[in-house]
């Protein structure tokens, strides 16, 4: 029988200990209960006593008021990582975790706001029949709809916004996990996150390439078939998708008369792609041949560029901006800070993060700008009404 605190959703709890990849033993010992008292709560057999829930809200940096938002059931396809071993289980567990938090974000802001219209193409057959030369036409298929033209990509992630994709950055903590991509079926919508730890432009781009290909070649994969065995094809069908992309072969192979690792590193900031990335795609489009292709690459473990190649600093990685923006309008329409962090119901830090807001955002919530008006009756001699005209801007938002 439930006893504690009336309304406790289990699913809280679990979703806020996942997050911050905390097993059930751990969690216990810092809200002093046996482990098998967290599994009741999360089970839903039994509610934590206040006290109890005041000490889990602590532990797990979530508001207490938080547990008792009811979860709204998010229909969903397949989650795509870029591994599937028992080594990255856990960054799975929690980059599932705030890509669900980063939709019921956008569905609460959904309520004020209109997103993009989402228009990325979609190829819906089994991944198992899908052939390269069909992956290089969806990529095409996605600049002509997104007007990108085929020469560079200034801004990916904004090309992906436009196209109604909503994308967020976030600290992930796992070498191998540098994004994740999932379709919701409930608003017909992909959702994106990109781990924010390696602070690389290059990479994070190619990575937000990788997930978008996802969304346009396996978004309709039943969740049963993305298993171990299968997933190498997958990873790299999406990756094929990313390179047609980001290096088109009608604007990319115009450019590459004569290669070397010079023109590789001439062109890097042009395209914003790695020299690797730009040489394994020549290579596949017949440009280099099979010795030249690894002599290039023997060329780059020489210099040492193998991990980290020149230029890599200098392109910052792009920002998500729809969150962002969405959460501006309403503050700035006069919505309270208190009154949409209400809404969204998410801990503070979590919504500056996904939206890209400054640290402390919500920490100043008393509105203090029109606490003072203007005497009219004492606005009379031609001195104080010229300093009024031109100083009133001071005072208005």
């Amino acid at each position: 029988m439930k006893t504690g605190v009336g309304g406790f959703q289990p699913q809280r709890l679990t979703q806020a200990r996942e997050a911050l990849g905390l097993t059930k033993v751990a969690l216990a010992t810092l809200v002093n209960v046996s482990s098998a008292t967290v599994t009741q709560w999360e089970s839903g057999k039994q509610n934590p006593q206040e006290d109890k829930l005041q000490a889990l809200a602590s532990a797990l940096g979530q508001a207490s008021h938080w547990f008792l938002k009811p979860v709204h059931e998010l229909v969903n396809g397949a989650y795509f990582y870029r591994a599937l071993s028992a080594a990255t289980k856990g960054g799975r567990t929690v980059t599932k975790t705030k890509l669900n938090w980063i939709i019921e974000l956008s569905q609460s802001l959904e309520k004020f706001v209109d997103w993009p219209k989402y228009k990325l193409p979609a190829l819906d057959k089994p991944f198992t029949s899908i052939s390269d030369e069909e992956i290089e036409e969806m990529a095409l298929e996605y600049r002509n709809v997104a007007g990108l033209g085929s020469g560079p990509i200034k801004d990916l992630m904004l090309s992906a916004e436009s196209s109604g994709v909503i994308c967020a950055r976030s600290e992930i903590g796992y070498d191998k996990l540098d994004g994740l991509s999932n379709w919701n079926f409930d608003d017909q919508r992909a959702y994106i996150l990109l781990a924010s730890d390696k602070d690389n432009g290059i990479r994070s781009r190619f990575d937000l390439a990788h997930e978008i290909g996802h969304m346009v070649l396996h978004r309709s994969m039943p969740v049963e078939k993305l298993t171990i065995q299968n997933h190498k094809e997958i990873e790299r069908q999406a990756n094929l998708f990313a390179s047609s992309l980001l290096l088109p072969e009608s604007g990319f192979a115009k450019e590459l008369n004569s290669p070397t690792l010079e023109t590789f590193l001439t062109l890097k900031p042009r395209w914003k792609v790695s020299m690797a990335a730009m040489i394994f795609r020549a290579h596949s489009l017949g440009i280099l041949t099979d010795l030249q292709y690894s002599n290039l690459y023997k060329n780059l473990s020489a210099k040492g560029w193998r991990s980290k190649e020149p230029y890599d600093e200098q392109v910052r990685p792009e920002k998500p901006k729809l969150l962002h923006r969405a959460v501006d309008m309403l503050v700035n329409a006069g919505m309270s800070k208190a009154d949409l962090l209400e809404i969204l119901g998410l801990q503070e830090s979590m919504i500056e993060e996904f939206a890209d807001l400054p640290k402390g955002f919500f920490s100043d919530n008393i509105d203090v700008d029109n606490l003072l008006t203007f005497k009219k009756n004492n606005v009379e001699n031609s001195k104080t009404n010229k300093f009024i005209a031109n100083n009133i801007y001071k005072f208005e938002r």
